[in-house]
């Protein structure tokens, strides 16, 4: 899910072709759609052997052949955008609807809001919460868990970003100065009041973001930014995907990994990383365990095991689900964030103007990591609180989840259980607590964050 995923792209003959780079969308498309065929006669045969009148239906033999087709069919397969799937949500013990609707939108990105529809009044207002999705390779949708967990006790607002060969050539570029100016701009619409949560990738524009508003005195900054498993400095502890990209650098990205939208998607010749390079290069992370899924999942089709078979579905119509990113908006984050650490080494800038989180004042700061994150590694995300000096100690929180990779820092058990009560408990607290001139001053010199750590 990191954008720092990009190991993965198949090679190419030679070292700094881009002219094999150019047609490669049109080659993937072309050989996608060769096999619309070959998906009619799968389909057909499925539904053959899975027809109770037939009598190899009820046999070790049909049921490998069906399994074996819906194999096929799922492997090849293109993926659409998931639905959100929350109509309901638990609000002070009442089951309560659920409507997800736009109240924002530019070409790259909508604003959603889960209105719930509350049916007695609250006794005093939840938290209003923007969680900014990250835009790097997966729908916003990746993050339902996440936006399910803060439901029943939080005001959610997530940015919907737009996958690029969906936007015409003519609404113009996208680059890492238009995400902060996006995340600056809804955080207008939403008219203050607001707490941010970065999950990942968005860390450092969510950063940037902020501290431009704090330097223009804007009086839409959030309450609290809450940074989880985001690659701020990725000097420390760096992974083999932090690595990879110093290796590599960022003219072989520029060469090997961005194409043209072919015809007929409405982005048509935009620069883009494709989604299905994206997903060869998650993919083949762990390839191993990605083979055993597959071979499980035919096993159960065959053993007719309907609740493994329905947890894999789940799990793939999501992960199989990708979005092309803009060319330019992927160079920079990885020339900038993987590359030269330019937040960290102060040189980063926006519109020309250094961006500075020294300037961050009224902001609280959480930032939340997990032990065996393999994708941002421990202390990446701490080093936030180090470039944000003036934030006084009382307002800054670091926590270390036990027992959980980069995935659990936003999903799964322990984040609903230890995660989101400690950030909501830290939402009201920051919400309460008025920072006086006093505090700015004392705190200024003070730079090391409490460390809470999760009971062994």
């Amino acid at each position: 899910m990191p954008i720092g995923e990009f190991g993965g792209a198949p090679p190419l003959v030679a070292e700094g072709s881009p002219a094999l780079t150019t047609p490669m969308y049109w080659m993937y498309e072309m050989g996608h759609a060769s096999l619309n065929p070959a998906r009619a006669v799968t389909d057909a045969t499925k539904i053959l052997f899975q027809n109770p009148l037939n009598p190899w239906s009820h046999t070790q033999f049909g049921k490998s052949i069906a399994a074996a087709c819906e194999l096929f069919e799922r492997t090849t397969r293109r993926y659409g955008k998931p639905e959100w799937g929350l109509d309901f949500t638990e609000v002070n013990g009442i089951q309560t609807p659920v409507e997800v609707r736009s109240i924002w939108e530019k070409p790259f990105c909508r604003l959603l809001h889960f209105d719930r529809k509350l049916t007695r009044p609250l006794r005093a207002p939840h938290p209003r919460v923007l969680i900014v999705a990250p835009m790097s390779g997966h729908y916003a949708t990746l993050l339902r868990g996440t936006v399910e967990a803060f439901l029943p006790t939080h005001e959610v607002y997530i940015t919907d970003w737009s996958d690029a060969r969906m936007v015409p050539l003519t609404e113009g570029r996208f680059d890492l100065d238009d995400y902060v100016d996006y995340v600056i701009e809804m955080l207008h619409v939403l008219g203050g009041n607001m707490h941010v949560i970065a999950v990942c990738q968005p860390s450092v524009p969510v950063v940037a973001a902020v501290s431009v508003m704090e330097a223009a005195r804007d009086p839409f900054v959030p309450l609290s930014m809450t940074l989880m498993g985001g690659p701020i400095d990725t000097r420390r502890n760096p992974t083999s995907v932090n690595n990879l990209a110093e290796q590599r650098g960022i003219e072989w990205f520029r060469n090997h990994v961005i194409t043209k939208v072919p015809f007929p998607h409405p982005g048509v010749m935009r620069d883009v990383y494709p989604g299905f390079l994206q997903l060869s290069g998650f993919i083949t992370m762990n390839l191993d365990r990605h083979t055993d899924a597959h071979k499980a999942l035919f096993n159960n089709l065959v053993k007719g095991d309907g609740d493994m078979v329905d947890k894999h579905r789940e799990f793939y119509d999501e992960y199989l689900a990708v979005m092309d990113l803009t060319a330019e908006y992927y160079l920079q984050t990885v020339d900038l964030v993987f590359v030269k650490h330019a937040l960290p080494k102060g040189e980063m800038t926006h519109r020309g103007k250094p961006v500075d989180p020294s300037k961050i004042r009224r902001v609280a700061l959480m930032t939340v990591e997990g032990e065996n994150d393999d994708i941002s590694g421990l202390g990446q995300t701490e080093a936030t609180h180090a470039l944000c000096p003036h934030i006084p100690d009382h307002r800054r929180v670091h926590y270390v989840q036990k027992g959980v990779g980069h995935y659990g820092v936003f999903n799964g058990s322990r984040f609903r259980s230890e995660i989101v009560p400690r950030i909501s408990d830290f939402m009201m607290s920051s919400a309460t607590t008025m920072m006086s001139a006093a505090d700015t001053k004392t705190s200024a010199a003070k730079t090391k964050p409490t460390l809470v750590r999760a009971a062994e």
